[in-house]
């Protein structure tokens, strides 16, 4: 019998605990995802003054400064407790929000973007880590999945209720969604300051303050670089891990490069006026939002490691049919885009979080996934620029597709062979229950290994 995405039939109740941690994570992660000035970013600079080069520079940076905070940053959240981390993070960013407030000039957008990476990168894998260990240590695991996709549609929601009140705001006060966008970033520190502390939370992290107390930084350093020692044995040690990384791969760099980088050229080869553009984003973005809210209506007949590489391959296939179609068949095949990516994002957090084996270092190994899309991602985008500024745009949207299938063609080459062997992640997969033996083999490995060196 296959066991369902979604929580499964008769799972127990949420707990008085569990029920506040799902609570006070949507309100975080609506919050901290507000960002107000993102359908006018562009415009704002350019009224600054900066160039087009200059305002596309500071994106690659960007790019380039997310993959480098999120090595640091997971290893802190494993070491100070994801809940730590996390306010950490709403910090940071409510300050980086502030700085183009503060300073609209290319050293402040260039500031409050790189603040912006280490905010997310605060948080990336550790509102994640700390739901899952959180509902895990409630017993109230089967709600992680509702609960993820839940947190996701909501933050969608505020964003197609909130970006069409952005123009009318800046005729009022020109630097409007900024301050919002920094209020809403304090109200998410606020819902981080209220999250309870989870049952061995504190083990590690006063151990590394009292180690700051002390001043030794050769400790602190050591510390870190134990932890990304572990977190990269764990995945050469577990293959099943790596391997659900690299299926995500697919699913981040083709969402991130459609919805930022190709949306409005895609429109506008299309003869679509900037007009249109909010109306559109609008459509994509509660298309997306209602998938993510509701990834168990995939579940009855495939298992999720399935559902993943089916939804990467909607993804390519709307992207070339883009090609073929008119306006309004774009329309729909970018609302489609956007449905079949708000399904498969929590499926395959979820798949990640469950290759993990018991004790590693979650938040890290979280990192470690983010590096590698967000590297991906950056490559992409340069590639996506070059064929850009060829007027390639067809071609680029055709090889996207067929780079994507061959990737997810070896990807079920090398499942199918049996030379990987499924965990948890295999979804109640045929023959995942050795899979699960050789993952717990290997972490009681890691374990002992990690009690070794004490």
């Amino acid at each position: 019998m296959r066991r369902r995405i979604g929580p499964e039939r008769g799972a127990g109740p949420l707990t008085d605990t569990a029920r506040r941690i799902i609570r006070l994570n949507y309100g975080f992660q609506l919050l901290f995802n507000l960002l107000w000035w993102m359908p006018v970013f562009y415009a704002y600079q350019k009224a600054a003054g900066l160039s087009d080069g200059q305002i596309f520079g500071i994106q690659s940076i960007y790019y380039v400064a997310f993959c480098l905070f999120e090595i640091p940053t997971g290893l802190i959240a494993d070491r100070i407790g994801a809940r730590n981390c996390l306010r950490a993070g709403a910090v940071v960013m409510t300050a980086a929000n502030l700085a183009p407030v503060l300073s609209a000039s290319y050293t402040g957008f260039l500031v409050h973007f790189l603040a912006i990476a280490a905010g997310r990168s605060l948080t990336s894998g550790a509102a994640s880590a700390y739901l899952y260990d959180g509902l895990r240590a409630e017993k109230c695991d089967e709600h992680y999945l509702r609960a993820e996709g839940t947190a996701r549609a909501l933050g969608l929601a505020a964003k197609v209720v909130c970006w069409p009140l952005v123009g009318p705001l800046m005729t009022v006060a020109h630097a409007a969604p900024y301050v919002l966008s920094a209020a809403s970033a304090a109200g998410s520190l606020a819902c981080a300051v209220a999250l309870p502390r989870l049952a061995g939370e504190g083990v590690r992290g006063d151990a590394s303050l009292r180690d700051a107390g002390e001043g030794d930084g050769g400790r602190r350093g050591g510390a870190f670089l134990r932890d990304a020692g572990s977190a990269l044995r764990c995945v050469a040690a577990s293959p099943w891990l790596a391997l659900v990384m690299v299926q995500g791969v697919a699913v981040f760099t083709l969402s991130r490069i459609c919805q930022v980088n190709l949306f409005q050229p895609i429109l506008l080869d299309h003869g679509i006026g900037e007009a249109s553009h909010g109306g559109v984003l609008a459509a994509m973005t509660v298309a997306e939002a209602v998938a993510s809210a509701r990834p168990q209506w995939l579940s009855r007949r495939l298992p999720p490691v399935a559902w993943v590489s089916i939804l990467s391959l909607v993804l390519a296939g709307t992207l070339a049919a883009m090609t073929l179609g008119g306006p309004w068949s774009v329309i729909a095949l970018l609302c489609l885009f956007a449905a079949a990516t708000g399904f498969a994002y929590p499926i395959q957090r979820k798949l990640v979080n469950d290759a993990v084996p018991p004790d590693a270092p979650r938040a890290t190994l979280l990192s470690v996934e983010s590096i590698v899309d967000r590297a991906v991602c950056a490559l992409a985008a340069v590639a996506a620029g070059a064929y850009l500024s060829a007027g390639h745009l067809n071609t680029l949207l055709w090889h996207s597709a067929l780079a994507t299938v061959l990737l997810l063609g070896v990807f079920q080459v090398v499942v199918r062979s049996g030379v990987v062997g499924r965990g948890r992640a295999g979804g109640g997969m045929p023959g995942a229950e050795s899979g699960t033996r050789d993952l717990a083999a290997q972490a009681a490995s890691g374990r002992a290994g990690r009690s070794g060196r004490g």
